[in-house]
């Protein structure tokens, strides 16, 4: 049941933002919006959910992962409905912030319970299975919301996720009380989660916002870089920091984030790079643009269930280094790409590469920390796969004026410069002897349990 609703819960959060996108044009229609008031459907969402995932993370240590995932499925579906019922464009921004404040609470949520549920040596495939819905989601997620529009209107995408939510939310609520988990009882460091939510705000807001004036883009990365700096020397004095020593400062786990930073920026500039090149350049529509995407999620779907495999064989460091390298390889072909059968198999590529990186890297991230700071450790697993996103989709823009070509030269560079990093992560075997402290088995108690 942890796996059917950590699964539940990333799906949910994945399908809403690709249907949105389908949706936009027909809400801007319907409402009368201008097109920057449309963005911030969007924009609004982002940076409310990036800004608060590791303190989300942190309430959970806290009080419990499952009353967060509670927490978030019922607030996400209350603020699903309302959007759906929205009467003006002011109040679709504004719940869609909404929506990214409960989306932070139930993200790191998904990590944690199944961090606490599953022993360290089993807990690659549940990681794995996790990531193939993912990939499913955002394959099943244009088709499903452009037929939601085309019959029922742009309303009907925001209704598709409230039974799931709500029936979710109310069975880990009046479920059975689970296998008790080590619980964090540091303090909650509020000053920290505020500096680090600024630092997060500022950064995604001015990214989101490229190209702008360059009095707005030094105010925002400045805004970003003070309030960094703030936060850095306000966790260093801290008696209890918002982000534990021990996982911020093990090599293993800074690679992994680096890692999956430069995987999602490269993958999704390309994914934006290579929607202008499918519909402007070679003229198809956006259902058939989609098909000819549709390799992608194949792979990461099939991909994401041998990485266990390729974990126990060839280790963390191994796998995510040829992963990444194939990723970069992807962005390579499709850069010379034009014919449907190239542009396969670069998606293919594609998937294979991110899919595999996404359950290696998160793998790390989530094992090496303990149970009682999972939710930490899961806030900035999708602090990194938030960002990441914002990143790539910046860089691309700001490379369209070169060509679509260069843009993606640049974002293969972007993975094929990450590989490196891979050399501190464990290597085969490592990964199956290193146990954290809670992980070691104590007389008459069952680990994990």
């Amino acid at each position: 049941m942890t796996l059917v609703s950590s699964v539940a819960g990333a799906v949910l959060v994945a399908l809403d933002g690709t249907v949105l996108t389908v949706a936009q044009p027909s809400l801007q229609r319907a409402l009368h919006a201008s097109y920057a008031q449309v963005q911030w459907t969007s924009t609004g969402y982002l940076v409310a959910v990036a800004s608060l995932l590791v303190f989300a993370g942190r309430l959970g240590d806290r009080y419990g992962q499952r009353r967060m995932f509670a927490l978030g499925m019922l607030g996400f579906g209350a603020a699903s409905v309302g959007v759906g019922l929205a009467p003006s464009i002011g109040w679709v921004i504004g719940l869609r912030a909404a929506q990214g404040v409960f989306g932070a609470l139930l993200q790191p949520a998904t990590l944690g319970m199944l961090r606490a549920a599953f022993p360290p040596d089993r807990l690659a495939m549940p990681l794995a299975v996790r990531t193939s819905a993912i990939g499913l989601a955002a394959a099943a997620g244009p088709l499903v919301g452009g037929a939601l529009v085309n019959g029922l209107g742009w309303r009907a995408v925001f209704f598709l996720s409230v039974l799931p939510a709500v029936g979710f939310g109310v069975a880990a609520v009046v479920g059975p009380a689970p296998d008790r988990v080590p619980v964090s009882r540091t303090p909650l460091d509020l000053p920290g989660a505020l500096l680090l939510a600024v630092t997060l705000a500022c950064l995604v807001q001015t990214l989101v916002a490229l190209p702008a004036s360059p009095a707005a883009i030094a105010a925002g990365f400045g805004g970003a870089a003070l309030a960094a700096a703030a936060f850095v020397r306000h966790e260093r004095r801290a008696a209890s920091p918002l982000l534990p020593p021990d996982v911020i400062r093990s090599p293993a786990v800074g690679a992994a984030l680096a890692l999956l930073v430069a995987a999602s920026a490269s993958l999704f500039g390309t994914l934006f790079v290579e929607t202008y090149v499918l519909q402007r350049r070679l003229g198809l529509d956006p259902f058939h643009s989609a098909l000819r995407s549709l390799p992608l999620a194949a792979l990461m779907v099939l991909s994401a269930p041998l990485c266990p495999v390729l974990l126990r064989r060839a280790g963390a460091r191994r796998t995510t280094a040829v992963a990444t390298a194939l990723l970069a390889l992807a962005v390579l072909v499709l850069s010379g790409a034009t014919g449907a059968l190239a542009q396969g198999f670069g998606f293919a590529l594609l998937g294979a590469g991110f899919g595999t990186v996404m359950v290696a890297a998160t793998h790390v991230v989530v094992r090496r920390a303990g149970v009682e700071v999972a939710g930490v450790a899961g806030g900035l697993q999708q602090t990194a796969l938030n960002v990441g996103p914002v990143l790539g989709v910046a860089a691309g823009t700001a490379l369209m004026d070169a060509g679509p070509r260069t843009a993606l030269l640049v974002l293969a560079a972007v993975a094929a410069i990450a590989v490196p990093a891979a050399r501190a992560l464990p290597g085969p075997g490592v990964a199956s002897i290193t146990h954290t402290p809670d992980e070691r088995a104590r007389p008459g108690v069952p680990a994990q349990r």
